[in-house]
């Protein structure tokens, strides 16, 4: 898996062939083919796989986390691409641009989701500590994850907006400002 997305970061989903990828972890395309069949099914694979772990590693950070401020602020670390070309992100992006049929629109989906289910955790446990606003989870999620998707693209391309300035405080910031329970400053 690993191999896959190294190698799908360098050459893009349309230009990496199955040969590369077996190269790469050191197998035959043969048995690459034979556990995933197609291309598609595994960049799916590669996807869920990256975000298992992505979401392993978020939960064990958020488990250590003292608050829900502290939760949110990681949130957006693992949310947001570390890096213009972020191999991670550079997948999410890849995928998303194939066409799927109904299996892997519904594991996208589910992926997706995960995200919103994440943010919405934190944020139902900050406002039940009085930490956080009574925003409509829902409605806030839908702002958040596109604010966040939005500069997500900005820092993968490179845009220099982002040169001078941190996109992971940007977002931060404009999160906890909505968060702000009436009358604190």
């Amino acid at each position: 898996m690993r191999a896959a997305i190294s190698v799908i970061a360098e050459k893009g989903t349309a230009n990496v062939r199955m040969s590369d990828i077996a190269a790469r972890a050191g197998m035959s395309t043969g048995h690459i083919l034979y556990h995933f069949g197609k291309k598609d099914r595994l960049l799916l694979e590669v996807l869920a796989w990256s975000e298992a772990d992505l979401g392993t590693r978020f939960r064990q950070a958020a488990d250590e986390a003292a608050s829900p401020a502290e939760k949110l602020a990681l949130f957006v670390r693992f949310y947001l691409p570390r890096h213009e070309g972020d191999e991670r992100y550079a997948l999410w992006t890849q995928v998303l641009a194939q066409r799927h049929d109904e299996a892997g629109r519904e594991l996208l989906t589910t992926l997706l989701d995960g995200w919103d289910e994440r943010l919405e955790a934190i944020v139902r446990e900050g406002r039940d500590l009085g930490q956080f606003a009574d925003v409509d989870l829902p409605e806030f999620t839908i702002r958040a994850v596109a604010m966040l998707s939005g500069i997500s693209e900005d820092v993968m391309f490179g845009r220099s907006r982002w040169q001078h300035a941190s996109a992971h405080a940007f977002a931060l910031f404009a999160l906890e400002r909505e968060l702000r329970p009436t009358g604190r400053a």
